[in-house]
């Protein structure tokens, strides 16, 4: 394979345990002997591409290899996907440790898949600001093409911002109601929540250049999905950092808040320079997670926005009519400015107010 000169730097994402919790080694079993299945009938490896970001001198890549039947079409398959029931993104047939080399800018790299088929490296570039073209090309298999966001140097707003009933109206936290939100109804179905669009896209035509992360607890199976509504809807492009369901090398599943708290560490790790709006709402834990990072990052924080859900909505989310506890207006009490609202309207004219203090 050729190299290029200099070698550029690779950093993979750390595992917090060398060795994988019970049920995910049992997982790992039942892939390894699926994945040999699928591989003699003729299934090759394909790279489903997540949008990353970084600055002008270092990116995070991120996608995700999958298994692919030997007719699989990529333009068929992303018409087809457009308006499927939510159930069917899940089924996917990861491919683990397999060898994928990645070109961005002037650079290219190789990259091994995780035990879960996913790709997340960061590597040293240099790249202008903007959005960028990435290549992804495994060892056998068609060629796919991601994109990274890269952030000008020195200080600039940022936007992070939840999905699940901050952006779309969801009601997460109860399982039924959630499994039929996420399983069967049509993504074409889900609503956006009023005037947050507009918001975000005020923000993104006063301060070009703003880059956009949406963090959710949601599934990387639904990224496609996900990525879809907020481009329907009007939402300006950014990365997604999601999860992936099921066993970790720690337990049995994830930790919302802490993957939350994980990603927004490394957001004000990786941009310095940013300075985020946090925005979320109060049917879950974002108000605690937001003025927790906020104590701890107090110069990477410029505000919080909380979405304030309805009576009724709350009941939905979480079986009360009453805000999540720690969520309540005035309780994320960071020093920061901090708005509340139960829309986007509304918020916009909050965080005028709250800047303004």
């Amino acid at each position: 394979m050729p190299q290029t000169a200099p070698v550029p730097t690779v950093t993979t994402q750390a595992t917090p345990s060398q060795r994988p919790h019970r049920a995910a080694r049992i997982e790992d079993r039942w892939r390894a002997v699926v994945s040999r299945l699928q591989k003699a009938r003729g299934w090759r490896p394909r790279v489903e591409p997540f949008a990353g970001y970084g600055s002008p001198r270092r990116v995070r890549v991120l996608g995700r290899v999958l298994l692919a039947s030997p007719a699989f079409d990529p333009a068929l398959h992303e018409r087809e996907s457009a308006d499927r029931r939510g159930w069917r993104y899940f089924f996917t047939a990861p491919a683990p440790r397999e060898e994928v080399r990645v070109h961005v800018g002037d650079v290219t790299v190789d990259l091994v898949s995780d035990r879960g088929g996913y790709l997340d490296a960061t590597i040293d570039v240099a790249l202008t600001p903007g959005w960028h073209d990435v290549t992804f090309r495994p060892s056998s298999g068609a060629v796919a093409k991601g994109r990274v966001f890269v952030v000008a140097d020195g200080r600039r707003l940022g936007v992070v911002s939840d999905i699940d009933d901050t952006a779309m109206v969801t009601a997460v936290p109860r399982p039924l109601i959630a499994a039929w939100n996420t399983f069967v109804r049509h993504s074409s179905a889900r609503v956006p929540v009023p005037g947050m669009a507009a918001l975000y896209r005020g923000i993104a035509t006063e301060r070009p250049g703003t880059p956009f992360v949406y963090v959710s607890t949601g599934a990387w199976n639904t990224a496609a999905n996900l990525r879809r509504f907020l481009q329907r809807h009007g939402f300006p492009p950014g990365p997604l950092l999601l999860t992936d369901w099921g066993p970790t090398n720690t337990g049995w599943f994830r930790s919302g808040p802490e993957h939350k708290d994980t990603a927004l560490e490394r957001l004000f790790r990786e941009l310095p320079d940013v300075d985020w709006l946090l925005i979320g709402d109060d049917g879950q834990h974002d108000p605690e997670i937001y003025a927790r990072a906020a104590r701890r990052f107090p110069d990477h924080v410029a505000a919080v926005a909380i979405r304030e859900l309805t009576p009724a909505q709350q009941v939905l989310a979480h079986g009360s009519p009453l805000p999540a506890p720690g969520s309540l207006p005035g309780e994320v009490g960071t020093g920061v400015p901090t708005a509340f609202g139960p829309d986007g309207d509304a918020l916009t004219r909050a965080l005028a107010r709250a800047l303004r203090r």
